[in-house]
């Protein structure tokens, strides 16, 4: 072969810039192209000996190597595939394939966007040029007689072809790294690189250090590891697969020694090609909902992490690696076109976990509900991200009540329609609300446990969806359901107790604003409790919401103090509120039952706490 001179064919100069500055988002791809690339090159090698087209040497093992040296600033991505003859070169690299180049080049040569550039596949190579200052080819082909072509170029649209040396069937891409690049030449860099996008590539993945002196007494025989998993858990049939090999292979990918709740295999060829590993994580607190990290896979090859088009937003909360080899990626394999094909996928994705949580309540209700602690934040933030999801799972939300069992809303609602019907109480803080809590029990009443950070939302989707259904706070207006009914005394002389009991408070707390409401409860212990509204509540829950702050100043509070005429202490008050001998005595006990109604409801400011331990003490030195 004559050396030959000559011309990529691009119709531009400009392709080149291009290519460096705009169309990949990350500099770092340019190995997981020309890597791709080999494992393409292998691949084909391979379908034409299972068809019989060529014969491999026996013994024949595909492989790549990436081979670094720092020193001289090069990097080397060896493959044994299927290898080039001089006309191919001239045809897969001379000319950069794609329709519309001119067109292409004018509508992004200004933009930045690469989000917006679209092409084929046959660019790839090209991406090698953001980090060399030249590249060079030897490639073989495996046909018959054909020798061995070297192609050279510099970056710039010229390029040199001649006859190369190499011996043995493949391509050898060999890159001169600029000066700004020569960190990809380190050895423990590129390992790094190779792991994030070849840790499953199908064919073994070696690398080389070739400024590393061998020692031959320890390396005689060392045999070398390649870096990948060429067979990952989500190729086999979920049937073959054991629960020590999925937890293994999570700690493998995730690198988490939490063992996960449980996992969905997905592993379908029609009407789309996927597979993968879905693992609902353990959580260790409720933010852990925020780091999930769903990998997508193109053909084994890592593409990114967590790309919302494919994977439903929802399930973003959960781990897991997706190998979809139907996806229609751009030229950088990081962004996505045909969104209606896309939004198949992620339906379909969405279809497969609620049907794994389905069967999982049916089948095994009692993991079902010892897994439901740390899936609750994932499946109501699903909800209410995605209706088709909601509507798939609605009859399997369950709600943990405080007697610690657990009930769907259908379940709560038929179980209370005597006592409130359409109206479900919750409770947002078990330990602040206690009081309340027992006084449920106390009448046989029954709230739930809605107490994680998305659940103020989630109430408000839940009535938004079940017409006619309202949920109240345990500390809301429920006076209706606690009130002694029965008929022991005249209500004319029950309204005259009221007034000055509600006299009585306002004047010793000096709050006239203040709403008293008088009743007879049921329960005898307590002497009196805050009430809130809901919409005050909500409103209260929001503000917690944003980064913690104290918002309450915004919105107004709408407390109600009830007392209970029935308890021994309002009892021993109303006996002696006309006795002026009393009244200091009188000003403690009042000013001792709101703190205590407001400890219930939620802790006391620091000065009003203070004030509360120091009046308790002097009420028991009275005692003295």
């Amino acid at each position: 072969m004559v050396k030959e001179r000559g011309n990529i064919s691009v119709n531009t100069e400009n392709i080149f810039p291009i290519i460096k500055k705009w169309l990949y988002s990350e500099k770092d791809i340019f190995i997981r192209e020309l890597v791709s690339n080999s494992a393409d090159a292998i691949s084909k090698l391979s379908k034409l000996s299972a068809m019989g087209e060529t014969t491999l040497k026996d013994g024949h093992k595909f492989k790549i190597t990436v081979s670094v040296n720092k020193e001289a600033g090069t990097i080397k991505i060896i493959d044994n595939g299927i290898g080039m003859t001089g006309d191919e070169v001239k045809k897969y690299i001379n000319q950069i394939a794609f329709s519309g180049a001119k067109d292409f080049i004018e509508k992004y040569k200004d933009k930045t966007d690469d989000q917006q550039i679209i092409g084929h596949f046959g660019l790839g190579f090209y991406s090698s040029f953001m980090v060399a200052r030249k590249v060079q080819i030897d490639t073989l082909s495996y046909k018959e007689g054909e020798q061995a072509v070297r192609w050279v170029s510099d970056g710039n649209t010229e390029f040199e072809m001649e006859l190369s040396d190499k011996k043995d069937v493949g391509t050898v891409v060999t890159l001169y790294l600029s000066d700004d690049c020569k960190e990809y030449a380190e050895y423990y860099k590129m390992r790094e690189i190779l792991k994030k996008y070849f840790a499953f590539l199908p064919y073994e993945l070696y690398i080389v250090n070739e400024n590393e002196k061998p020692d031959e007494k320890k390396d005689k025989d060392k045999k070398p590891e390649p870096l990948n998993n060429v067979n990952p858990l989500w190729k086999k049939n979920p049937k073959d697969c054991t629960e020590a090999e999925y937890k293994e292979f999570y700690r493998e990918v995730f690198m988490d020694f939490q063992e996960p709740l449980f996992w969905i295999h997905l592993n379908m060829e029609y009407p789309f090609r996927m597979k993968g590993i879905i693992y609902f994580p353990r959580l260790r607190h409720e933010f852990d909902t925020l780091e999930g990290k769903i990998k997508l896979y193109y053909n084994q090859v890592f593409v990114a992490d967590n790309i919302k088009e494919v994977i439903p937003e929802f399930l973003l909360m959960l781990k897991g690696m997706l190998d979809c080899p139907d996806l229609p990626l751009n030229v950088s394999r990081s962004f996505l076109q045909n969104e209606r094909y896309v939004q198949k996928i992620s339906r379909h994705i969405t279809k497969k976990v609620a049907d794994k949580l389905t069967l999982l309540y049916r089948k095994e209700r009692d993991n079902y509900i010892k897994y439901w602690a740390d899936i609750n934040p994932f499946v109501k933030y699903g909800c209410i991200r995605e209706n088709n999801f909601y509507e798939r799972v609605k009859d399997i939300i369950i709600f943990k009540n405080i007697y610690d069992n657990y009930v769907t809303l259908g379940e709560y609602l038929e179980n209370n329609k005597d006592k409130h019907e359409n109206t479900v109480y919750y409770v947002s803080d078990s330990k602040q609300q206690v009081q309340y809590i027992n006084m449920f029990r106390e009448n046989n009443m029954e709230a739930v446990i809605l107490d994680t950070m998305i659940d103020s939302h989630f109430i408000s989707f839940l009535e938004s969806r079940n017409s006619g259904v309202k949920f109240l706070g345990i500390d809301a207006d429920i006076t209706s359901n606690l009130k002694d009914e029965s008929k022991d005394e005249d209500e004319k002389e029950a309204k005259k107790t009221a007034e000055k009991l509600e006299k009585l408070f306002k004047d010793n707390l000096g709050n006239d604003k203040l709403k008293v409401q008088v009743e007879k409860l049921k329960s005898e212990s307590t002497p009196a409790m805050i009430l809130l509204s809901e919409h005050s509540k909500r409103m209260q829950d929001m503000s917690r919401m944003f980064g913690g702050q104290d918002m309450s100043h915004m919105f107004p509070k709408e407390e109600t103090l009830v007392i209970n005429r029935n308890n021994k202490l309002i009892k021993a008050l109303v006996e002696n509120i006309d006795n002026k001998e009393k009244d200091d005595e009188r000003k403690l006990m009042v000013k001792q039952i709101y703190d205590l109604a407001l400890l219930s409801h939620k802790p006391l400011e620091p000065e009003a706490m203070t004030a509360f331990v120091q009046r308790s003490i002097e009420l028991m030195e009275r005692m003295v």
